[in-house]
């Protein structure tokens, strides 16, 4: 709203230099210089052919005066632009009235289906299935603050060989004998889950003749036949159950609970598609569609006859059937597609969240259906890759022992490590605001960091009651609501900028809500940690340097409230973003 209001009065006095070119606002780089800069004078100057610092002052010469902004020309070309207190009072009385709080939402808003998740049914939850539900459930509610149409959908895999194998492996346990009239009738526990696909996993490596079992048990579950299917569908129900509720301690909720399952009716349309349009062919057995472009896969000369030819920018082609006719994870992903632009119509995004070491899969996937029209040519086919989360050790994050850290273990560790908080600050032990506190802590420590890049899992530093952490923002907002009761039912009153803690709270909102853009558009939430972080250390200072209970004005006390108010509503508005709760009390 107010860089549209500040591009606005400088391109009207660049149009009266006679120049057709648009002038970009951004905010300062030095904040106590000015508020806003405009640095297009340089690129424009030369251009034009003249002097960059000369342009500059007679746009500024040519800028219509008012009482909102102030203009001004620094060396060697930059145009600073100040706030003054009547823009900063107008944004904060504008926003704290505004039912979206100042937030600008699309006009245009988009239809999308949001995959992520990805959790394996009879596997348990583990430390890989943490960054794809946080970003994920982050990015779903980001999407839909700003309008967006989002369909969430958990995609489970569920039709691969874990199937067959927990399954034959829970037989062999003397669990399933009520499906073939054998033994006693024991109900499917999760626990006899957690065992059966860990131990028949290590067997398949062991054990060929189980293995083979396995696969044909796999067989005859994707080809309905019972009693396996029955047996697939008791296995899914009770680990689906589990999931779900892990989940829910994360705060993630999805619109659809489909898996591979789901798509697997579509699989051979989606291959027949794809031999229709002449793109598959015949590769040692399999069926295979080259999907590299022309920059792709230019060999590099080889220094030897016996060298192995290697590739610059490689890009294999995309196996979508086995020679025995079997399809494969990429052609569930392709027949995924045809299923949600079948069953959805005019998506117009359809993006995934999962680790970056999918991306090649993920380009073959998405070039194939564009190929094959199975994607509109109009549709944006997306992977929002994400890196992995790391011990101090700067690797992968373990156990001990070494072994992949189960999802329940890493919010026991929270819990425990939260309660040791609350206990050091001379509170008691509570599991459920530890919960509350300990999820926060993750969530915030992994959305502050780029979504492309590892990050260190530093769970002391993460849940920290002060400094940039989720456990602090909680309470801020914890100790405005603690404030405001105790001022009862005052009426707020208008917020007056006179005093520089006030002006700094109300440019932090400004920046937070241009931040949303910013996430939106990186697919990042870091912009958007970094800019409620700042409101809160802006209100902090304001807290510690201003008693609003203890204000003789009853008018500039009412104009406290509101601000706090506003505050509020930003952080909360913040905090349901990043799926992070605000308990009562901390």
């Amino acid at each position: 709203m107010i860089v549209s209001k500040i591009e606005n009065i400088l391109n009207s006095a660049v149009e009266k230099l006679g120049i057709e070119k648009h002038l970009s606002v951004s905010f300062s780089n030095m904040p106590a210089l000015c508020d806003f800069q405009c640095n297009g004078c340089f690129a424009l100057a030369k251009e034009l052919g003249t002097n960059p610092f000369d342009l500059a002052q007679k746009i500024v010469e040519n800028v219509e005066e008012g009482d909102l902004f102030e203009f001004s020309v620094a060396k060697p070309a930059f145009i600073n632009i100040k706030l003054t207190q009547k823009a900063v009072e107008e944004y904060a009385n504008a926003c704290l009235n505004d039912e979206n709080g100042g937030l600008a939402k699309h006009k245009n808003p988009q239809n999308i289906l949001l995959d992520y998740g990805g959790a394996n049914v009879a596997k348990a939850l583990h430390i890989g299935h943490l960054r794809p539900a946080i970003i994920g459930e982050s990015l779903k509610r980001l999407y839909k603050l700003l309008g967006d149409n989002v369909i969430s959908d958990v995609h489970l895999g569920d039709w691969g060989l874990q199937m067959g194998l927990t399954a034959l492996e829970l037989y062999e346990e003397g669990v399933l004998g009520k499906y073939f009239k054998e033994g006693e009738d024991k109900p499917l526990t999760l626990a006899m889950l957690n065992y059966a696909y860990p131990q028949a996993s290590k067997r398949k490596n062991e054990d060929e003749a189980f293995r083979k079992k396995a696969e044909e048990w796999t067989l005859k579950i994707q080809n309905k036949e019972e009693p396996y299917y029955s047996i697939y569908k008791e296995i899914r129900a009770v680990s689906v159950a589990d999931i779900k509720e892990n989940y829910a301690k994360l705060g993630a909720q999805f619109d659809l609970w489909y898996g591979e399952s789901d798509a697997s009716d579509y699989t051979a349309k989606a291959v027949q598609i794809i031999k229709d349009r002449g793109l598959a062919r015949q590769s040692d057995g399999a069926t295979i569609v080259d999907v590299a472009l022309p920059t792709e896969n230019q060999p590099i000369p080889k220094k030897s006859p016996d060298e192995v030819q290697r590739y610059l920018n490689p890009m294999p082609p995309c196996i979508i059937e086995k020679s025995n006719g079997a399809s494969l994870y990429a052609t569930t992903d392709i027949a995924t597609i045809l299923m949600r632009n079948q069953t959805y119509k005019n998506l117009d995004r359809i993006e995934y969240v999962t680790d970056a070491r999918q991306h090649m899969h993920f380009t073959q996937v998405f070039r194939v259906c564009k190929m094959a029209g199975i994607s509109p040519e109009e549709q944006t086919l997306l992977h929002i890759g994400h890196g992995t989360m790391n011990g101090k050790d700067g690797k992968p994050f373990k156990t001990r022992s070494g072994d992949t850290l189960k999802l329940e273990d890493i919010v026991e560790l929270l819990i425990n490590k939260a309660n040791e908080k609350l206990l050091s600050n001379g509170g008691q032990k509570n599991d459920e605001l530890a919960l509350k506190i300990g999820v926060s802590a993750m969530k915030f420590g992994d959305l502050s960091n780029t979504v492309g890049k590892d990050y260190l899992f530093d769970i002391d530093k993460f849940m920290a009651f002060e400094g940039k952490t989720g456990p602090y923002l909680q309470y801020s907002v914890v100790r405005i609501n603690s404030i405001l009761s105790k001022l009862g039912d005052i009426k707020g009153g208008q917020i007056t900028a006179d005093k520089k803690e006030i002006r700094d709270i109300v440019l932090a909102i400004l920046k937070l809500n241009s931040a949303y853009e910013i996430c939106y558009r990186e697919k990042s939430l870091n912009t958007l940690c970094n800019a409620v972080y700042e409101l809160a250390s802006n209100f902090s200072v304001f807290y510690n340097n201003h008693s609003v209970l203890g204000e003789k004005d009853k008018n500039l006390q009412a104009g406290y409230a509101s601000l706090l108010k506003l505050v509020r509503k930003k952080m909360i508005e913040v905090l349901n973003v990043l799926a992070i709760e605000v308990p009562e009390k901390m």
